[in-house]
């Protein structure tokens, strides 16, 4: 059989959904074609993409690779037959938290007095690449090692980073601390979207109990509630400040490097000229 893009945006939709039955009243077709979509999808490439339950499904480690692949095909498709009206959309800019830190007003502040007749959209997705994997965005600021197939990576500036702990614990007491510190309790590690992993201590000095969250939201929220520390970028501090939740300098770690990754071909005509300013807005060389 040959497979079509409505294989694409059926499997896209379920994932989407984590769910058949949802998947299905999206794409206003039966549940059985959705399940038959899937089905063929999945013969065709000899791989299972997903796992089904009773209730919901689960992309396998598989899905999640293909699904990047498929959205982009998906938006390159979507691009192509709209090309009179690119020029006309907005410029979708993703990150996963914290954007470019302290130069994000003044990026969208000069896109706007530069550009004013192609609004600039800021969008949040709690993933590692922001929504460029699956062409939700044209743009995407990325921390840490980043590879993106079939684009490209512009490195911007580095950040330091820092140690966020519940605020009445013991170490909010210290002016400032160490991967060791931090060791003697549970870490909180984001596994979506976040950067800091085990890897980041020795391996015979690692925390002997981790917590995992999946956005900065729930990150946050764990730590102020006493259940772990965490490590994050100095931008982190500055942005997402909790009163309940200390921000405090990990001199003993690497800066984190924050960069601007795009597809190749570019998806918007601006965003050579988005490159271009946040490079000039940053001072990256």
């Amino acid at each position: 059989m040959s497979i079509e893009l409505r294989h694409l945006r059926c499997f896209l939709a379920i994932a989407e959904e984590s769910s058949m039955t949802r998947a299905a009243a999206r794409l206003h077709i039966t549940q059985p074609a959705v399940s038959r979509s899937l089905a063929s999808l999945e013969k065709h490439l000899g791989v299972r993409l997903m796992d089904r339950s009773t209730h919901h499904v689960t992309l396998t480690a598989e899905g999640r690779v293909f699904r990047d692949r498929a959205a982009a095909a998906v938006a390159a498709f979507d691009d192509a037959v709209d090309t009179a009206r690119l020029p006309d959309r907005p410029l979708r800019l993703g990150h996963a938290w914290s954007a470019l830190g302290p130069y994000t007003t003044t990026l969208l502040r000069r896109w706007e007095q530069e550009h004013p007749d192609i609004p600039l959209e800021l969008l949040r997705f709690d993933e590692r690449l922001a929504g460029l994997g699956r062409g939700a965005v044209d743009v995407a600021v990325v921390r840490g090692p980043v590879t993106v197939p079939d684009g490209v990576v512009v490195d911007l500036y580095e950040e330091p980073r820092v140690a966020a702990v519940t605020a009445d614990g013991p170490l909010a007491a210290l002016p400032r601390l160490t991967l060791a510190d931090l060791a003697t309790g549970p870490v909180l590690l984001n596994t979506v979207s976040g950067i800091t992993g085990l890897d980041l201590w020795p391996a015979d000095a690692r925390p002997a109990a981790t917590v995992t969250v999946g956005n900065t939201d729930d990150w946050l929220a764990a730590i102020a509630a006493g259940r772990g520390s965490g490590v994050s970028v100095s931008s982190t501090a500055e942005l997402h400040p909790h009163p309940d939740v200390v921000y405090r300098p990990l001199p003993d770690t690497p800066a984190v490097p924050v960069h601007l990754a795009h597809r190749t071909p570019p998806s918007h005509p601006a965003v050579r000229a988005l490159v271009s300013l946040a490079r000039e807005v940053t001072g990256a060389r």
